[in-house]
């Protein structure tokens, strides 16, 4: 079985799949000192529960986009599952082009999410992640990935209003009843919410307008459902994209062997 570790800015997502399906899937907050003893006594509780056995996982794979994370997520596999990890980054085998200026620059998470909507919805079309950031990625009808936009996340942006306006209050997101607010905090959530949309359908027109084309367009991430519902330019939500890019890639890459010294780095 395969171990799919999704470590974000906010969350990190461990999922196991055994060939067929994902059998669990569990998140943690992202804790840069987080030790992977304290991963462990975390996760095998929970695989446990689901009734799996560490002794079952025999390949990991791990993509980031927090380096200070990694090291312990690393030594959880190689310490309670006997593998080494494959690390998500550029110069894998993906299957596909990076035509960017430095594709050691891009994300694990943008280049997982065009690999695997490429493989389950085919191109060309736009992933758009709203996790920490919000992220705009094109993919073509080839599957190579062009590049993208990012954008402040909404979470982001409320603590930013709540943080830097004196008078302003820290809010929960959703859709608002009406556009225009009858007090503060509608007033703050029309804006974000109908700002959002306002950016996700001016940003995929725009892109639109330069690819000449028509493109897909694919959501992930935790907010996706709720954005979806105020605009019809997200044609599909899929929240497990990003670890359906961690299972692919590993299938399509070499395990790694564990090194002589246990305790390398």
């Amino acid at each position: 079985m395969l171990l799919a570790i999704d470590a974000g800015n906010t969350n990190v997502v461990f999922a196991v799949h055994d060939g067929k399906e994902w059998r669990g899937r569990w998140r943690v907050a992202t804790r840069a000192d987080r030790t992977s003893d304290e991963y462990a006594v975390w996760l095998l509780a929970l695989m446990q529960h689901c009734g799996l056995r560490p002794a079952e996982v025999d390949r990991c794979v791990i993509g980031t986009v927090v380096p200070a994370a990694l090291y312990g997520l690393r030594r959880l596999c190689r310490d309670w599952f006997d593998c080494e990890p494959l690390i998500a980054r550029s110069n894998l085998d993906w299957g596909f082009e990076i035509k960017v200026d430095r594709p050691g620059e891009v994300g694990a998470d943008r280049l997982l999410n065009s690999l695997a909507a490429h493989y389950h919805y085919q191109g060309p079309l736009i992933v758009i992640d709203l996790g920490t950031a919000t992220t705009f990625d094109v993919v073509d009808k080839d599957g190579s990935y062009l590049g993208g936009i990012i954008a402040p996340g909404i979470n982001l942006s409320i603590e930013a209003l709540h943080q830097a306006a004196a008078r302003l209050p820290r809010i929960g997101i959703g859709r608002p009843q009406a556009v225009i607010g009858r007090d503060t905090v509608s007033a703050m959530q029309s804006g974000v919410f109908w700002g959002y949309v306002g950016l996700i359908e001016g940003i995929v027109g725009r892109i639109r307008g330069e690819y000449e084309g028509d493109l897909k367009v694919i959501a992930t991430g935790g907010l996706a459902p709720l954005f979806s519902e105020g605009t019809t330019v997200i044609e599909r939500i899929d929240p497990d994209i990003t670890l359906e890019g961690l299972r692919l890639l590993a299938g399509r890459n070499p395990a790694p062997t564990l090194p002589k010294n246990p305790r390398e780095p």
